[in-house]
């Protein structure tokens, strides 16, 4: 039944999906279901490795204070989190946009707060920020957890910092930081420098891309990061001035686009979204925590994502025509 050329691999898919529709009829199984069985039963047939790993994502409410006190209390917030995480079996949690403390623009506006202006970053109090971090990354290597940890990266003067997603291992380890690239016209023209490329990394086989802040409104970003091969992104963002709804649906777009899990960490909303387009996990505040299970998502993950791979790289050209009648307005 298994045999070489393109036609007779054709045959045989149409077979396995004749006889995997059979069997949920008969069984009262999932397509999902009746197909993980012949993949695991059929002689010869491929049986794909299937990703598992349990995530969590943090729904915090950080305050706009960055004198030293309140950056400390964020930091401890953040460690207490990372502790419920850990102990519901996560892999890796996420935390949101800037989750040591936000630099509001007219707080931090030298010439404000009444008048926008550039920045003064003296207002942050690096050294504290420092000392939270270092202290996050040393539980995360203690408990055994991936951070992923949005907060502000200085830069050398006179640049503008950048705003970032710190991703830690379960080492302790900084393995890697995402800076945000598409910045509002509020945070280019005063806040932060714009970042340069995009950034994946793997926890246990699962491959992850970052993106912050506004950029859920670009989805050739998302495109990007589904021609990189990644089986999530994790999206953190204090949100949208009307409201998080609007971003947490756009993510769920995003998600079902491009066959892959999204994360979102937002003030006082979190949550994980299928490869479908469905909510996994949502949270107010706390933690929401799902599995990444290639196995309940196998028709996005095996099916969806690489046919849509295979549309996009032109596969139509071979069969469009070109006739007196293509003609629209040559309808009838």
């Amino acid at each position: 039944m298994y045999v070489r050329d393109a036609e007779g691999q054709m045959t045989a898919n149409r077979n396995i999906k004749r006889r995997v529709r059979a069997r949920a009829a008969k069984t009262g199984e999932s397509y999902t279901t009746a197909l993980r069985h012949f993949r695991l039963t059929e002689p010869g047939a491929a049986v794909p490795h299937t990703k598992h790993l349990r995530l969590a994502v943090a729904a915090t409410n950080p305050t706009h204070d960055l004198t030293a006190p309140a950056l400390r209390a964020a930091g401890a917030n953040i460690r207490d989190l990372m502790g419920e995480a850990r102990a519901s079996g996560a892999r890796i949690v996420h935390f949101m946009e800037c989750a040591t403390g936000i630099p509001h623009k007219r707080a931090m506006s030298s010439t404000g707060p009444d008048e926008l202006g550039p920045a003064d970053w003296t207002r942050l109090d690096w050294t504290a920020l420092r000392q939270e971090l270092r202290a996050i990354a040393a539980l995360a290597g203690e408990l055994g957890i991936w951070t992923v940890l949005g907060s502000v990266h200085s830069l050398s003067a006179p640049h503008r910092p950048h705003n970032s997603l710190y991703v830690i291992s379960d080492t302790g380890k900084l393995v890697n930081r995402y800076d945000e690239r598409m910045l509002s016209n509020t945070k280019l023209s005063y806040l932060y420098t714009p970042g340069k490329a995009p950034v994946t990394f793997e926890v246990d086989g699962v491959r992850f891309g970052c993106l912050l802040g506004m950029e859920v409104h670009f989805p050739e970003l998302f495109d990007e990061y589904e021609k990189l091969g990644v089986d999530g992104v994790l999206f953190a963002s204090t949100g949208a001035p009307t409201g998080n709804e609007a971003f947490a649906t756009e993510a769920r777009a995003h998600a079902s686009v491009n066959n892959y899990w999204v994360s979102v960490a937002m003030p006082e909303a979190a949550g994980i979204v299928s490869p479908e387009g469905d909510w996994l996990a949502r949270a107010e505040s706390g933690l929401a925590v799902a599995e990444l299970d290639e196995s309940s998502a196998e028709i996005a993950v095996f099916t969806a994502r690489p046919w849509r791979r295979t549309a996009r790289g032109g596969l139509y050209e071979a069969y469009r025509v070109t006739d007196p009648r293509s003609d629209a307005r040559d309808a009838f």
